[in-house]
């Protein structure tokens, strides 16, 4: 495959747009904030939020190419900015000065060589003020790559395929839907609809979502469990099962490693035959406790014989932290979180690295994202072969299936296409 493309690129256009859901602050969630409808009642506890729930915002990054062709990728944020270590609130003014000032002058009139050797320079730059946020860097590496897919003639997917040597299948990957708060409906559409892996459930409140001494989770999975024997679309469907419960697990059981252990073996008992994962079980408040939590969670699981994984999400945030966490084996799964890394080099990287490791990765990210940069994650995922992959944007369930599921449908049959 060629390997310089001769595409120059002669024009930045950065558009703020719509993302996929809203931001929304982790910190006052978690702390107890009321729903009141669709919104929350109370004032704001993470900095740069102007209300518990707003509106997501993101940024289209559009480059010109010199035959006119557009390639284009997404800036966007995960739904809770600020907590876990990560970056502010997304706002797609600041976005759009950043491209502008930065990004613009370093493309315009470059001559595209590889994506790899692209996206490294974009997300390594560095100007007086710092590095480029997670966000920009995201989006532009996602139009990088786009660009050198369409000056090659091939997928995404194969690019990354070819420039990392990744030897994986370039086949669709099992696809993750989460429910939102609609925990019940959306399983619903999940199960009648075959999903992978189900179902997320949002448990993001202990007096709401998990309970005081974990009965309201056992209650959900029980009611999943059976709601699967009723509506699974074949005798052969066997999800696996994924919630999500962003600390509240810890809070619930202060924090006690024995004490959780022995709830999660019972959650997997609880939803046998179904394998179960739990994510973000604790939040410890930083990457370096987080790594030591994990590594002792993991460590009682074994030593009790529970058959439940556990998946971290929070405070492994970059390419580094995923290297930490892989040396110490403080998790089954790595929830590689895309717009987190940055560059989607970075999450490339980390895919492999996860891989290669033996643990299960899970290409990520969040509902807050767009259609366009669920489009690309699906190429990643299928070339650097993760375990699984969110579908997104949205809480809806349907918008996310559709988009990744058919963008890896596509991709598929374009390879063998020309495979013929």
């Amino acid at each position: 495959m060629e390997r310089v493309t001769g595409m120059k690129i002669v024009d930045v256009i950065a558009v703020p747009i719509r993302s996929g859901f809203f931001s929304d602050d982790q910190a006052a969630i978690r702390a107890g904030a009321i729903h009141d409808g669709f919104g929350y009642r109370g004032a704001p506890l993470t900095e740069g939020f102007g209300a518990i729930r707003q509106p997501g915002e993101a940024l289209s990054v559009m480059l010109l190419l010199d035959d006119g062709s557009v390639a284009y990728g997404d800036c966007a944020a995960v739904q809770y900015s600020g907590a876990g270590g990560r970056d502010p609130v997304f706002s797609a003014q600041r976005a759009k000065l950043e491209v502008d000032t930065y990004v613009a002058p370093l493309l315009t009139g470059v001559t595209l060589a590889t994506f790899r050797s692209s996206a490294e320079e974009i997300d390594r730059f560095e100007s007086a003020q710092g590095r480029l946020s997670q966000a920009v860097r995201y989006g532009v590496t996602q139009a990088l790559l786009a660009a050198v897919s369409a000056a090659r003639g091939v997928t995404m997917a194969e690019v990354i395929w070819d420039e990392y040597d990744t030897g994986s299948p370039l086949q669709a990957v099992p696809l993750y839907a989460q429910t939102g708060d609609d925990r019940m409906i959306n399983a619903d559409k999940m199960i009648i609809k075959g999903v992978d892996v189900i179902p997320h459930a949002l448990i993001n409140n202990v007096e709401t979502g998990l309970g005081h001494r974990g009965e309201l989770l056992e209650e959900y999975l029980r009611w999943l469990v059976l709601r699967i024997s009723e509506l699974r679309p074949g005798g052969d469907y066997r999800p696996r099962l994924h919630v999500d419960t962003y600390g509240t697990i810890g809070i619930a059981f202060d924090n006690d490693v024995e004490k959780i252990a022995g709830y999660l073996k019972h959650l997997g008992e609880v939803c046998a035959p179904f394998e179960l994962a739990v994510e973000h079980p604790i939040d410890a408040g930083s990457t370096d406790a987080q790594v030591k939590a994990y590594a002792g969670l993991r460590g009682e699981l074994a030593r009790i014989g529970a058959s439940v994984r556990i998946a971290v999400d929070e405070w492994c945030n970059t390419l580094e932290d995923i290297r930490r966490f892989v040396d110490a084996e403080a998790s089954d799964i790595i929830h590689v979180k895309m717009p987190d890394l940055g560059g989607i080099n970075n999450t490339i990287e980390a895919l492999l690295l996860v891989r290669a490791a033996g643990l299960e990765a899970l290409c990520g990210g969040s509902c807050n994202e767009t259609d366009r940069s669920a489009q690309i994650s699906a190429h990643v995922a299928m070339a650097c072969e993760a375990s699984q992959i969110l579908a997104k944007p949205g809480m809806g369930v349907d918008e996310g299936l559709m988009i990744v599921g058919n963008e890896m449908a596509r991709t598929v049959a374009l390879i063998a296409a020309r495979v013929r």
